[in-house]
């Protein structure tokens, strides 16, 4: 088989499934939302198609009968967010102030789209006579307008229906998050919801759905498309909704929580959290900025998605934060991380490059022997392979190194995609924002021209002319893959080729000098 499958082969198909692994299986294969253009009533609708049952009884989430406009009864206004709760004791407009997140128009960012209900905090109640009556009573507040203060702010909200009292006490805090007490004054069976999933960033590269951390801290992504029927998840601990780069969310890590999952809108998963007499639970609106998360609860910080790489890019993305604090630029960031990658990477690397430039140098050898034994693979095999053995060289010697690399890349590619922070993030001169595409298409064309001067050093040992093709044209398939890729990524890949051309000059100049000494002796 050596001779069909030869060790150049086995690189080509190496180089191209860890492309294709950790950049272009995103592209392909996760779905890609499209922009919702569904109204209120027909996401009500869809939600009442399978009604959630909960682990203990078969009741429903009726469809609300009547909506409320949009006219909030309570802002609270922060230094980060102003968020509005409409008649029906919902959040339905969440703003964000800060500068990174005003749009192009010069309008505040708005995570709660009005196409996307429910809204967080709705409540439903299994008594359809009970619900129809909720959503045709509006809520009544203690204050119509606060300001957010260091130690948080209190609304308390009540709703008073023909046979029940509810009461939503609320208290908000600076960071976003926020804690709910929720009382009825008579059991009844209801649910309440964080709400879809925000409704900014629908890529086909990142996660959007629906997130829930169960009772034994498994995570359980569930992306647009993937929801099916009616799920169940006991004693849970975090139930939330995320694009991207922001989340709805709410949690409890001390008592937990039952969680319904049903599919509306074609797969996309809707949250239900199955409610208690006296519900005391936590919530958070915002961007999954770590830092912010960690500062809550560090357990929030798990509402960040990285995908199957988790336990590698999770300490990565820690590590490129680290290196921002010391040298305060995200891009410089990305460049020092990808040098310690590099730095740690080098030993499988340099023995990748050492097993190239060994095999280079048996080419003739090995073109002698496929030659003599021409038809009889069984006796080629075995010579080429005590040829291996004599020179210590090993045909996988380039590629393994390069598959166990596979998951790194993938992760770091995660991490770079995934992190708000890089949003708004300047480096030098043209780049103003690394967490969208070089404008000018530099990174990419300098990526693309770095992978170039890297093939060019590196022995071959083509026997193939397809093989020698397909390499030539990988750097043109890559610019083409990373122009519309964040020039964070792009970024990192480029600093990373330039460094594989300085280890690839550095292995070629030892076996310059070794066959000098050869020579001479």
């Amino acid at each position: 088989m050596i001779d069909k499958l030869s060790n150049q082969s086995r690189i080509i198909i190496a180089t191209v499934l860890s492309f294709l692994f950790f950049a272009s299986y995103d592209y392909f294969f996760i779905p890609k939302p499209e922009k919702q253009t569904t109204n209120i009533e027909q996401t009500q609708k869809e939600v009442s198609k399978t009604a959630p049952t909960t682990p203990t009884a078969n009741t429903n989430v009726p469809t609300p009968t009547t909506t409320q406009s949009d006219e909030p009864i309570v802002k609270v206004v922060a230094d980060k967010y102003e968020l509005h709760i409409d008649k029906l004791g919902r959040i339905n407009k969440f703003f964000l102030k800060e500068d990174k997140f005003i749009l192009e128009n010069g309008e505040r960012m708005q995570l709660i789209d009005s196409s996307f209900s429910p809204y967080p905090l709705e409540v439903r109640f299994s008594d359809t006579n009970l619900n129809n009556e909720a959503f045709k009573t509006p809520y009544e507040a203690d204050n119509t307008s606060v300001n957010v203060t260091k130690d948080g702010v209190k609304v308390v909200l009540t709703q008073k229906l023909s046979s029940l009292n509810v009461t939503k006490t609320l208290t908000f805090f600076p960071s976003g998050n926020y804690s709910l007490d929720l009382t009825l004054d008579k059991p009844q069976t209801y649910f309440i919801t964080p709400g879809l999933r925000p409704n900014q960033l629908a890529d086909g590269y990142t996660f959007h759905g629906a997130l829930v951390k169960e009772a034994d801290d498994t995570h359980t992504p569930i992306e647009d498309g993937d929801a099916k029927g009616t799920e169940r998840f006991l004693n849970a601990k975090i139930a939330a909704g995320a694009d991207r780069y922001y989340t709805t969310a709410l949690y409890n890590f001390d008592k937990g929580f039952d969680i319904i999952v049903q599919a509306v809108n074609d797969g996309m998963p809707l949250l239900f959290i199955k409610g208690t007499e006296d519900l005391k639970i936590d919530g958070y609106i915002g961007p999954k900025e770590y830092k912010t998360l960690f500062q809550i609860d560090h357990r929030l910080t798990d509402i960040i998605e990285y995908g199957f790489f988790t336990f590698i890019s999770k300490p990565l993305f820690l590590l490129l934060s680290y290196l921002h604090t010391v040298l305060g630029n995200w891009g410089w960031a990305i460049v020092a991380l990808t040098i310690i990658i590099r730095l740690v990477l080098f030993p499988l690397t340099y023995k990748g490059m050492v097993s190239m430039n060994k095999l280079k140098e048996l080419a003739p050898k090995i073109k002698e022997l496929q030659a003599k034994y021409k038809g009889d693979n069984q006796k080629l095999n075995a010579h080429m392979m005590e040829l291996y053995k004599k020179h210590g060289a090993n045909p996988m010697g380039g590629c393994l190194p390069i598959l166990l690399q596979i998951p790194v890349f993938f992760a770091i590619y995660r991490v770079l995609q995934n992190a708000i922070e890089l949003k708004a993030a300047p480096w030098i001169l043209w780049i103003e924002d690394l967490a969208v595409m070089d404008p000018y298409f530099i990174l990419p064309v300098a990526m693309g021209v770095t992978m170039f001067l890297h093939q060019r050093i590196t022995p071959t040992n083509f026997t193939d002319p397809m093989q020698e093709k397909i390499m030539k044209y990988l750097p043109l398939i890559f610019t083409f893959f990373f122009v519309t890729f964040p020039a964070g990524l792009t970024l990192y890949w480029f600093v990373n080729n330039l460094f594989s051309i300085v280890q690839q000059y550095y292995v070629n100049s030892l076996f310059a000098k070794k066959k000098e000494e050869k020579v001479e002796k």
